[in-house]
């Protein structure tokens, strides 16, 4: 994920060496920062903005979506389909097929990927460092570069956008080893919100015609 080394001397060498660290300590301190936000709500409810681009093959897809977190239940409404995690199961339905899968999720296990993990992934498992800043529509986004540390991961570099007075997620950009850019805009984070008290409880009542897919 980051492709950069030039060798002039080595007293610049030393100076090169001797700034990135200390990017990387402002790059760790921020994102702290966030992790530590992110922790200290009750709820959070994202509507957000999906983009696929890859010149090379000439696509460009975009969607919207909108996800409730609380802990780690989930709602995810995103391209026609809605999945819900109650903390055991998860709900996937699908109004096309007018189909409902069931499945267990450990949610212990670091290789799965929820919701609520996609606001803290970057604990682990990357290199950081500070990467530009940007003032947009009058918000100060300071970005960080995220360089996978297993070399089979897909993905060439991650950056992510923080809101630098908030302390919360703006976007997340992802570039592919094969040119795929993906990027999560966040349009709306409101936290701290009165939610029904069955928000992730999965209502069979709901899909009477629909096919029950238990794959556990």
């Amino acid at each position: 994920m980051i492709k950069m080394k030039k060798i002039l001397s080595i007293a610049l060498l030393l100076l090169v060496g001797l700034n990135a660290n200390a990017e990387d300590k402002k790059a760790k301190e921020l994102l702290d920062e966030v992790t530590a936000k992110i922790k200290s709500y009750k709820n959070i409810v994202i509507d957000f903005k999906y983009s696929l681009n890859n010149a090379k093959e000439n696509i460009n897809q975009e969607s919207k979506g909108n996800v409730t977190l609380e802990g780690n239940k989930y709602v995810l409404n995103f391209m026609g389909v809605t999945k819900i995690y109650d903390g055991k199961k998860a709900y996937t339905i699908n109004p096309e097929d007018e189909e409902v899968t069931i499945s267990s999720v450990n949610d212990k296990d670091e290789k799965a990927i929820t919701p609520a993990k996609m606001l803290t992934f970057f604990n682990s498992g990357y290199k950081y460092t500070m990467d530009i800043a940007q003032n947009i529509k009058g918000r100060k986004i300071q970005y960080i570069k995220l360089i996978p540390n297993n070399a089979k991961d897909q993905r060439k570099e991650v950056l992510l956008g923080i809101d630098v007075q908030t302390k919360t997620i703006y976007n997340l950009i992802e570039v592919g080893k094969n040119g795929t850019k993906t990027t999560l805009t966040v349009n709306s984070f409101k936290t701290n919100q009165p939610l029904s008290k069955n928000q992730f409880t999965f209502v069979a009542s709901k899909y009477p015609n629909y096919y029950i897919n238990k794959l556990d």
